[in-house]
């Protein structure tokens, strides 16, 4: 079975001052993008860290798969400096991994939940065929099913083999996307819109040995516009063994883009029944 970590660590080429990232598409978050919980995991990965550490990422722009990407690490102070960007051109994706958190704008008051997605019980949120959280047809995915009530957008993954790191160590990648497609629907459902996380800061809280399970959540009431531009919605999730030992903590903020919603519910229309995706997108979904 095909490790993660590997499969990351091979999406790199090239001499420490020349390096091209070429990430594979089973990788994907949106459409045609890689998803963000992954980029932040190579990042760790490059960095090869041990013990508490920060890993954050600031996405300028989507990132695509199967193609050449320039890779950019600066070393300095015991912190690494990422940078991916398009051949000699527009930065992708600013980021690294350090020891000391980096602040989030703070976040405004929450605004209220509609009616329409109060519900009695958890709901299930969308799945998709390819992407590499949900995707229930990416063989190299985590396979994760989150759902939400008025309260939290929640999920219980069990790791497979293939997120185990060959010194026992619980895959970085798990976490990352587990929290990063965790902010991305906190963010869809106070906005009604889909659009992208844009800012993540991942805090790790040392180093997660393999657990039997992970546990994620989200408030929904710490998902909150931010001042001055209602685009951006900063959300609050961490992830948590089965004994509720804290495993890494996450500060993502989400930017809803108007009517990207609407390619999106084309797909997951194909692979969800309407009212589940009806409960996220209303205005979509007739």
């Amino acid at each position: 079975m095909t490790n993660i970590d590997s499969t990351l660590r091979g999406a790199v080429v090239g001499a420490s001052d020349d390096l091209t990232l070429t990430l594979d598409p089973a990788f994907q978050g949106l459409p045609d993008a890689a998803h963000g919980g992954s980029v932040l995991a190579l990042f760790d990965l490059l960095a090869a860290r041990r013990g508490a550490r920060t890993v954050h990422g600031r996405y300028l722009r989507r990132v695509p798969l199967g193609v050449p990407l320039v890779l950019t690490l600066t070393r300095a102070a015991g912190a690494l400096a990422c940078r991916v960007a398009e051949p000699g051109g527009s930065v992708l994706v600013d980021g690294g991994v350090g020891g000391e958190s980096r602040s989030c704008a703070p976040a405004q008051p929450a605004a209220s939940v509609t009616a329409e997605l109060i519900t009695p019980e958890p709901a299930p949120l969308p799945v998709s065929l390819t992407c590499f959280a949900c995707g229930v047809d990416n063989p190299l995915g985590l396979g994760a099913r989150l759902t939400f009530d008025a309260r939290a957008v929640t999920g219980v993954w069990v790791p497979r083999a293939a997120f185990h790191a060959a010194d026992g160590r619980l895959s970085t990648a798990a976490l990352t996307t587990l929290l990063d497609e965790a902010a991305f629907w906190l963010g869809a459902l106070a906005s009604g819109e889909s659009g992208m996380t844009t800012e993540l800061e991942v805090t790790l809280h040392g180093d997660a040995s393999v657990t039997n399970a992970v546990v994620i959540r989200g408030e929904r009431a710490t998902t909150r516009p931010r001042a001055g531009d209602p685009r951006y919605w900063d959300t609050r999730v961490s992830a948590h063994d089965e004994a509720d030992r804290v495993l890494a903590t996450a500060a993502i903020t989400f930017a809803a883009v108007r009517g990207a919603a609407r390619r999106l519910v084309t797909g997951l229309l194909a692979m969800n029944p309407p009212d589940v995706v009806r409960r996220v997108f209303p205005a979509y979904c007739a």
